[in-house]
């Protein structure tokens, strides 16, 4: 076996190696979007909910100092 195939034989290697290693990265990744994405998804609708919630608070208080200073002599 010559240097060239030598040099050719390792660097089918390690394209294949990296290949691997990309799948399994892809792998990992999905897995972890998995398992981080039902926590976004409840953060996400915890927040719209708190936002609903804060809106009618803050007209009740924009109101109530629109009907105070309206009454202050």
């Amino acid at each position: 076996m010559g240097m060239k195939d030598q040099f050719q034989d390792k660097a089918e290697r390690m394209q294949e190696q990296a290949k691997q290693r990309a799948q399994q990265g892809r792998e990992q990744g999905r897995e972890q979007g998995r398992e981080h994405g039902r926590p976004d998804q409840q953060r996400g609708q915890q927040g719209r909910e708190r936002m609903r919630d804060e809106q009618p608070e803050r007209m009740r208080h924009e109101e109530q100092d629109r009907f105070d200073q309206d009454y202050d002599v």
